[in-house]
């Protein structure tokens, strides 16, 4: 391979894949130092890669691990804390209600608290089927690094003008789309996408690229303390920063050095970020999945191209 994966912390490295638990990781990252910390902690559901325990020792870990990302991330970087909700006798307890104090104690400032929207999951039959997640994106203070441009989204009307005033006859809308607001309608990783392997809760690729895009700069480093397959790593090296992360479980691990062995072959399929959900009754055009690579290979995603944005069409 042509990107250096080292199993331990290393500045040198394009990735950093700890094999273990992520606090150990963690204690050895210097203060200040990663731009975007996203990732998907355990929901304490009793996964095989968790360990149901009590709500009240779930909290206890997660303010040990929150502590630890507060204090490797820079002044002006960015924390995307993406879970569910924890279910207990049946009752539905939505965890980003439950850790946002420990955010807020560490006098983190929430920005958004996004909401992912999908299609597919588990049917219930006593209560309606849950079918959103929540992502809650923290920064330590208000001079953080936040860029529109390269994640905006098709206008609805696009040729929309002004039809008064002194823009009379004029676009109404940005050239370069709109904003994608606080509700994210991606596919989760079931069943036939593209991106799936073992992993019964994998982040699909486009949905880190988006954050990663909007919220580091190109040789930046993001960190995902439970970075399961991969989709982190990936998502951030493809987009030329580097990886940081753990993972607990031995077979994930593997998963992901595969799947970044592909990227780095430029045989890794992903979703592309331009195809729209699917509609069955619809008549949208079939984006095939994109086959990405590193170092450079990688298509151009959206409106980003090397060093600079450009319109729409341009």
């Amino acid at each position: 391979m042509t990107i250096q994966i080292s199993p331990r912390f290393s500045r040198n490295a394009d990735i950093v894949l700890y094999e273990g638990d992520c606090l150990e990781l963690l204690k050895t990252l210097p203060n200040n130092f990663v731009s975007l910390i996203v990732t998907s902690p355990p929901y304490n559901l009793g996964k095989e890669y968790e360990k149901k325990s009590d709500l009240t020792n779930y909290i206890k870990k997660q303010v040990s691990v929150i502590e630890q990302c507060a204090r490797v991330l820079k002044e002006n970087g960015s924390i995307c804390w993406q879970v569910g909700n924890f279910v207990d006798n049946c009752e539905v307890i939505p965890l980003d209600i439950i850790l946002y104090p420990i955010f807020h104690k560490l006098k983190l400032q929430l920005r958004n608290r996004i909401i992912w929207h999908f299609g597919h999951g588990l049917h219930a039959s006593k209560r309606f089927s849950g079918r959103y997640e929540t992502i809650l994106w923290f920064t330590k203070n208000s001079n953080y690094l936040f860029k529109l441009d390269p994640v905006r989204v098709p206008q609805k009307y696009p040729n929309k003008k002004h039809f008064k005033g002194p823009k009379r006859g004029t676009l109404s809308g940005n050239p370069l789309g709109k904003n994608p607001g606080d509700v994210w309608i991606i596919p989760n990783v079931k069943a036939n996408h593209v991106e799936k392997t073992s992993h019964p809760c994998q982040f699909p690729v486009e949905l880190i690229e988006r954050l990663v895009l909007s919220m580091t700069n190109e040789g930046d480093w993001v960190l995902d303390p439970y970075i399961g397959t991969g989709s982190t790593a990936i998502a951030a090296l493809i987009h030329n920063r580097k990886s940081v992360g753990a993972e607990i479980m031995p077979d994930y691990v593997k998963i992901a050095k595969h799947r970044l062995k592909q990227a780095d072959q430029g045989t890794l399929r992903i979703r592309p970020l331009e195809r729209m959900v699917y509609d069955p009754i619809g008549s949208a055009e079939n984006i095939p999945p994109k086959v990405v690579g590193l170092n450079g290979k990688l298509q151009p995603r959206l409106f980003e191209e090397r060093g600079k944005y450009k319109k729409r069409g341009g």
